[in-house]
């Protein structure tokens, strides 16, 4: 039988964590000035639910639910809130986590934020331009940067790469 002061010190536990999610303002958007800046109405009337949810609300997608988990053409990975080229496929692989996973992102496209949400620090990965969440980069990837940038795929957008002329 569980004992009332764990159940009530456990309940009062996950509280406290969704109360620091809830009260955390958001680093990128709080911190800094963008290029593209909207109103919440302008954003929700431009993303999908899904969209919105991860760039403007730090969401994240269930493992496995993005189609460009399993997109391998040559192209780039642009932001779905401002369609700034973020990543070239040549830089794409496949982590097993169930996100979009890259080494590298091209240059001057993201930003860093420190995350410090559930309780662990974690770096979170910005759209330099528009300041849209796409996800966190971990020290786990493979050469020839060792980072895996773990993104949300709804934040993306895949542009294919013209066919070569022949």
């Amino acid at each position: 039988m569980i004992d009332r002061r764990i159940l009530l010190a456990s309940a009062a536990g996950l509280l406290g964590l969704a109360a620091f999610r809830w009260l955390r303002a958001s680093p990128a958007q709080a911190a800094e000035k963008f290029e593209i800046e909207k109103t919440d109405a302008e954003w929700r009337a431009q993303l999908t639910p899904e969209q919105y949810e991860i760039l403007r609300k730090q969401g994240t997608e269930r493992p496995g639910s993005s189609p460009l988990l399993k997109e391998h053409r040559k192209g780039i990975f642009a932001c779905a809130g401002c369609d700034l080229p973020l990543f070239s496929s040549e830089t794409k692989y496949e982590s097993g986590t169930g996100w979009p996973s890259f080494y590298q992102p091209l240059e001057n496209a993201v930003g860093k934020t420190e995350d410090r949400t559930f309780g662990m620090l974690r770096t979170e990965i910005h759209c330099r331009r528009c300041g849209g969440h796409l996800g966190h980069v971990f020290d786990d990837g493979p050469k020839p940067t060792g980072l895996r940038y773990c993104m949300d795929g709804f934040a993306l957008v895949f542009h294919p790469a013209a066919p070569s002329a022949t």
